[in-house]
């Protein structure tokens, strides 16, 4: 298995994360600056927190240019977990600034328009759905339930790029991956086997 390099840039429990990968057999390296995203062979974006401040952390830090190229003319394999998966997207209705662009989507806040009880933000373990084959999520492993702790969700525009759906109060995108990007709406760090098998998972994806 090879290396993940987990970005600390202000915003995330980059701690969690790296035994999480530890703990599925990989190796973990903690890197914050643009020269080590540049030498990268995989990459995870976590985050906890709002938008505008992840995203103005990676802009204070020079971060912008060397995530995108990584991400973009690399093809280095990413996955952004919580806000990290926020980030990738255009655009949040949390706050002002833009996203990194890499998704065709945009972050929506929960808004139930049944009258129903449902609390914001969606805390707690919960079920998903695996529409489509994909290198991240079994379709054939049974229930799989990981754990949320989110007020906002990623809605795709594009029909094919969604892997996982959960449900609370409707159907929302769970994670998504487009070529070597992914994104995942839940805590893998704090979701036990489910969480370390999506992560093994993650090592063993292939950089172009």
């Amino acid at each position: 298995m090879s290396e993940i390099s987990v970005l600390d840039y202000g915003a995330g429990n980059v701690s969690s994360v790296i035994r999480m990968i530890e703990r599925a057999g990989g190796r973990a390296r903690r890197i914050y600056s643009p020269a080590e995203v540049a030498e990268a062979t995989k990459l995870i974006i976590p985050g906890v927190g709002a938008f505008d401040y992840g995203m103005s952390q990676l802009e204070l830090r020079g971060l912008l240019p060397a995530l995108t190229t990584a991400a973009l003319e690399n093809a280095v394999p990413v996955l952004g977990i919580c806000l990290g998966m926020q980030l990738m997207c255009r655009t949040s209705q949390e706050g002002k600034m833009p996203g990194l662009g890499w998704i065709d989507a945009h972050v929506l806040r929960f808004s139930f328009t049944n009258g129903g009880s449902l609390r914001v933000p969606h805390m707690g373990w919960n079920t998903i759905q695996v529409p489509r084959e994909n290198q991240l999520l079994a379709t054939d492993s049974g229930e799989q339930r990981f754990y949320f702790v989110h007020s906002y969700y990623v809605a795709c525009n594009d029909p094919a790029d969604p892997i996982a759906i959960t449900d609370y109060g409707g159907k929302f995108v769970a994670a998504f991956q487009r070529k070597n990007l992914f994104g995942v709406q839940f805590h893998p760090e704090k979701s036990h086997r489910f969480g370390m098998e999506l992560l093994s998972n993650f090592l063993e994806f292939p950089h172009a």
